[in-house]
């Protein structure tokens, strides 16, 4: 007993009443999180520091670089910050002119690009209507705008490089210099890190003629392969091949834990307040 309490580390969350459970030998490791869009967070030497100005965060696979978006336009564009976490040196790369917007970043599993859903309001909304790549090492980015893009949709990297996004039920991958490739009747993609570490598997809300709310989609076929028991409020990404990082409600205030694709609850991460939650929690995992 003694031998598991002095490897399991207690990291506080500042600002957001969150004490996280790590041990050494955990396969990911909690690099960034954030309320909303208004506090980010990054993973320093000794602890979690404030991003001021920046809406969201998110490390490089290889935890050398962190990619932020701003809260607001600078010189009528929005930018990328990428920033050397070892020195502390940033870089400031355009992306798009107002009135649009780019957000929702992450990272190529290379860490060579980063990918951001491009949005533009109407009726007072921003709706999604395509996507914007970011070439860290020459400092460029490219806006493709998806003709028939889902409104609501976010676009994510594919293991392999490739951009998918949710359409109406289906997901659709954009690779270049190809038809987009449809998978039909997978439901929605649960968010960033939905590939599994092999990529063999993506996770997805399932479609509504099902009773269980996560599915396992194979990503070359798109054949739903399994149901999980699990009813979480979040899937935050994979722990490993075989297991989920998820948070799901309890006694009033929620959970984050490591949970088996079948549904069953292996370990507690953290305890998250319902005023935690609801002040719209995101968290990022790097993996090791």
């Amino acid at each position: 007993m003694l031998s598991v309490l002095v490897a399991l580390a207690l990291i506080p969350l500042p600002g957001a009443s969150v004490v996280l459970h790590e041990r050494p030998a955990d396969p990911v490791r909690l690099t960034a999180y954030g309320l909303g869009t208004q506090h980010a967070y990054l993973r320093g030497p000794a602890a979690f520091v404030r991003q001021r100005g920046a809406s969201e965060v998110v490390v490089s696979p290889d935890g050398r670089r962190a990619a932020a978006v701003p809260a607001a336009y600078r010189g009528g564009h929005d930018t990328l910050v990428v920033t050397d976490r070892a020195t502390g040196r940033s870089r400031r790369i355009r992306t798009v002119a107002r009135p649009l917007m780019a957000s929702y970043a992450s990272w190529s599993r290379d860490g060579k690009k980063v990918l951001l859903t491009l949005e533009k309001k109407a009726s007072g909304k921003w709706r999604s209507i395509g996507y914007v790549t970011v070439d860290v090492a020459a400092g460029t980015s490219h806006t493709t705008v998806v003709a028939g893009a889902d409104p609501a949709a976010t676009f994510w990297w594919t293991p392999d490089g490739a951009v998918i996004a949710q359409r109406r039920g289906d997901a659709v991958v954009h690779r270049a210099g190809a038809k987009p490739k449809v998978l039909k009747g997978v439901g929605t993609l649960t968010g960033p890190d939905l590939f599994s570490p092999s990529g063999k598997r993506m996770t997805t809300w399932c479609p509504s003629r099902l009773a269980e709310h996560v599915c396992l989609v194979n990503p070359a076929t798109g054949a739903i392969v399994s149901r999980s028991k699990l009813r979480p409020e979040a899937v935050v990404g994979w722990w490993n091949d075989s297991s989920l990082i998820a948070v799901v409600p309890y006694r009033n205030n929620y959970r984050l834990v490591v949970a088996g694709t079948s549904g069953s609850v292996e370990r507690v991460l953290a305890e998250i307040p319902a005023r935690t939650w609801r002040a719209e929690l995101w968290l990022s995992f790097t993996r090791k």
